[in-house]
């Protein structure tokens, strides 16, 4: 089954707006580039499907100021790392340590306040996923993979 006729058959209580919004990051992944002098860069797999994902982030002290991305891999994976590449820029290490967290308790199904909701953008798109454990390991596999490159970055950092 192709990743849009998974979307579309496999994911029907999902409105069509957030069927888009899957299938446009899908598509056209944000922030797919190759930055030049990277602080942090860091790779993923998710050895039960085989997704891929490459991230790099630029950073000002603790601040992201610029992500690059690559992956391969189904489209709930790409589309969440695309979205996530979004909510990264701007953003410290420690908030997006934080949205790692709320966007966990958001995919398990965790009734969250509207300000959490806010935070998380177009990753509302992904909320049909609590009913579908084994793609949650899908759409967090850029964030749980973030979460490895700043640990990375903080142990040979440690004034950081």
């Amino acid at each position: 089954m192709s990743d849009e006729a998974e979307i579309a058959g496999g994911f029907g209580d999902l409105d069509e707006l957030y069927q888009e919004v899957i299938l446009d990051h899908y598509r056209s992944p944000r922030n797919r580039k190759t930055l030049d002098a990277p602080d942090i860069t860091v790779d993923g797999l998710n050895p039960y499907c085989g997704d891929e994902v490459s991230i790099q982030a630029s950073l000002v002290g603790q601040k992201v100021v610029d992500v690059g991305i690559s992956g391969l891999g189904c489209s709930i994976s790409q589309a969440s790392l695309s979205m996530m590449s979004e909510l990264l820029k701007n953003k410290s290490l420690n908030d997006f340590q934080r949205l790692v967290s709320l966007f966990k308790r958001f995919l398990e199904g965790a009734k969250l306040s509207d300000s959490e909701t806010a935070e998380l953008g177009g990753l509302e798109a992904l909320s049909g996923l609590h009913k579908y454990p084994i793609r949650i390991k899908c759409a967090l596999l850029g964030w749980t993979t973030m979460e490895e490159g700043i640990l990375e970055y903080r142990s040979g950092n440690p004034s950081e």
